[in-house]
């Protein structure tokens, strides 16, 4: 950890202690309550959740893979061990970590680090995408049923929590339109990427030559990454992949919220409201630092449980805790025996992808061929 993030962590350390304690002194928790929600919790529901999420290490090694055939023909089991390993390393040293899955693989396939990274950058924007689809799709059917049973936005405590922020259409047709715009960006950048990141840099220079050089550095990045993709069909076997998936991870949140049998808020929470919180508690792991982000998440789920859906802070506080231990640090004993058989250190390959990365961004890559195109 370098400095600077030690400093951050420990501002935000303090930062969260003083939080916490307020919140005590505000709505004070009955902590046996707490310990009493996961008593009369359906552990058996857990397990199912942390299952789909083992599962769905499988579909993102499948769609690497796919992304790496126009490449290099590769097993998608064989790519299992790099993701498990790199989310492991998320959990456990931060967002720094990210390059740890294309690093691996690169080692694996024997492909170039830069071509890995690559391969990420499409992956992660597939993800977002899927993410913003499956967020509009659920807010419409809030609202929808919200408008069935007559009652009204602002009284709504799912609905109304996020339409008090965003209105009621944008909360329903945002990620629809943002989606929309970022696939049809994505086409242009991969016809003309070139031409796109000139364009760029030279409006943006006008305000910051940094800014300008470094927009455009990222959208030949974003070129290259999109030479994976070659055909519709990638496209749409890619989409597919990625639905599948996040449907996978949606419904390990959904068995997770059902089993907390002491709330009745959580136990009867629809698979749409779930969604809403899966993309919430996404976020809140965007700025994720090594263990104490933990708690940041902790916190940032349970606030919303509380205040957007009504749940009892003693239900909130437990559920949330158990929605980080299966959906994002139930990968780390399973990732550290991988790392244990194969030999590897994950904060030595952590430094080193970081070093990579570095690297290959002082060090734009060419612009993609356009041989084939969507």
């Amino acid at each position: 950890m370098s400095k600077r993030q030690l400093i951050l962590g420990l501002v935000l350390l303090a930062a969260l202690v003083a939080l916490a304690f307020y919140a005590q002194h505000r709505h004070p928790i009955n902590w046996h309550e707490v310990i009493e929600q996961f008593a009369l919790a359906k552990w058996s529901y857990f397990g199912i959740g942390l299952g789909c999420i083992y599962f769905a290490y499988i579909f993102r090694a499948t769609r690497w893979a796919y992304l790496l055939r126009h490449h290099q023909k590769v097993n998608p089991l064989s790519l299992v061990g790099s993701q498990v390993m790199g989310f492991t390393a998320v959990a456990l040293i931060g967002r720094v970590a990210d390059p740890v899955r294309p690093y691996l693989t690169a080692k694996k396939t024997g492909l170039s680090i830069a071509n890995q990274l690559a391969v990420y950058v499409v992956e992660r924007l597939f993800d977002f995408g899927t993410m913003a689809v499956f967020f509009s799709v659920a807010m419409i059917v809030i609202f929808r049923d919200q408008n069935a049973s007559s009652s009204l936005l602002v009284q709504s405590t799912h609905s109304g929590f996020l339409a008090k922020f965003a209105g009621p259409r944008i909360a329903q047709y945002g990620g629809l339109v943002l989606t929309l715009f970022g696939v049809l960006f994505l086409v242009l950048v991969r016809l003309l990427g070139s031409t796109v990141a000139v364009i760029m840099d030279k409006s943006l220079s006008l305000i910051s030559k940094n800014l300008g050089r470094i927009v455009g550095e990222k959208i030949l990045s974003f070129q290259a990454g999109l030479d994976t993709i070659r055909t519709i069909p990638d496209f749409l076997i890619a989409a597919g992949t990625s639905v599948g998936m996040w449907t996978i991870i949606a419904f390990a949140y959904f068995i997770t919220l059902r089993g907390f049998t002491g709330s009745h808020e959580l136990s009867t929470i629809r698979f749409s409201q779930t969604v809403v919180l899966m993309m919430i508690s996404g976020g809140a792991s965007v700025l994720q630092l090594p263990i104490l982000g933990w708690f940041t998440q902790i916190f940032a789920v349970a606030a919303v449980l509380a205040n957007g859906f009504q749940v009892s802070a003693e239900a909130s506080m437990a559920c949330a805790a158990t929605l980080l231990l299966v959906t994002f640090i139930g990968v780390i004993p399973i990732g550290l025996v991988w790392a244990q058989f194969d030999h590897i250190s994950l904060r030595k390959v952590t430094h080193e992808s970081e070093e990579e990365a570095e690297h290959i961004s002082a060090d734009p890559p060419p612009a993609a061929a356009n041989s084939e195109s969507v």
